[in-house]
């Protein structure tokens, strides 16, 4: 398991984000308010096999509501020993991991949160062998859950940085 305190986080930029993750969202958040605008955070993860390994990529995307948005970045690689369906709910663990850790903050500045999973709610698709327990889990948690195709920061964000 990957723990979101012990998670790199950069932007898009590539710029590393040095403090603590929850220090740099707070400061972002009184910043975007401060700038007047209203703030969603919509959090997702990918993966995607590379030989033997997955390569995963985790984004908290900030939307300033009308005005386009921002994201906060962290990757990792882990050996692919692994279903498709125990990727996918890895991808999600992660999410939820970082969601959990920052809701407080998001709770205090009443910052709207969605965790969105790269499942497809298609059964065609190999992804939904996963859809029930991933909306269980996020859902469980007491979060918005956003699949396939309206899960956007998983399955546009997080899949052009993994």
């Amino acid at each position: 398991m990957f723990q979101s305190t012990q998670m790199k986080w950069r932007r898009l930029n590539g710029d590393p984000i040095s403090s603590s993750l929850h220090e740099a969202i707070e400061s972002t958040i009184i910043r975007e308010k401060e700038q007047g605008y209203k703030l969603k955070v919509c959090i997702g993860s990918d993966s995607q096999v590379k030989g033997a390994e997955v390569n995963f990529a985790t984004v908290i995307v900030f939307l300033r509501e009308h005005k386009g948005g921002f994201m906060f970045i962290s990757t990792a690689t882990k050996k692919n020993n692994m279903s498709i369906k125990e990727r996918m709910i890895l991808e999600v663990s992660k999410s939820v991991e970082v969601a959990y850790s920052i809701c407080d903050l998001l709770d205090k500045y009443n910052v709207e949160l969605e965790v969105h999973a790269d499942i497809n709610t298609d059964p065609n698709f190999e992804s939904n062998v996963a859809l029930k327990e991933a909306m269980g889990y996020i859902l469980g948690m007491g979060f918005v859950f956003k699949a396939k195709p309206n899960a956007f920061a998983s399955s546009s964000c997080a899949d052009k940085v993994c």
